[in-house]
This record gives C-alpha cells, structure tokens and sequence, in this order.
C-alpha cells in the first residue's frame, strides 16, 4: 500500500522577502520624501506589498 507524502517548499518564504524588500523600499519613498505626493505612493507601495507578502506566505504554507 503506497504512502502519501506531502512536499513542503520554501517558495512562501521566498515570496515574503521578495515582496517584503519592495515593501521596505516603499517605506523609505515615503520617508524619504515626505510630504509630497510621492510620499503617498510610497505608503501605497508599502502597505498594498507587505499586504501581498502574508497573502504569499498564507498560499504557499
């Protein structure tokens, strides 16, 4: 009788630091430019990456 196995990768992991890198950058946008309107974006590109990467670790896990 053949036994299931289930295969785990770290592609979630991977995901989540890609896009939590891109998050970081946003956040220094924001920062770093303060208070114009490209700070806006950068807060935009902060919230909306982070958000993707916990989306990514919750598909992938």
């Amino acid at each position: 009788m053949a036994t299931e196995t289930e295969s785990t990768t770290d592609k979630g992991v991977g995901i989540a630091l890609a896009l939590g890198a891109v998050a970081t950058i946003g956040a220094l946008v924001m920062l770093t430019s303060a208070p114009e309107i490209e700070a806006a974006w950068g807060f935009a590109a902060a919230v909306i990456f982070s958000s993707l990467a916990v989306v990514g670790i919750h598909l992938w896990e």
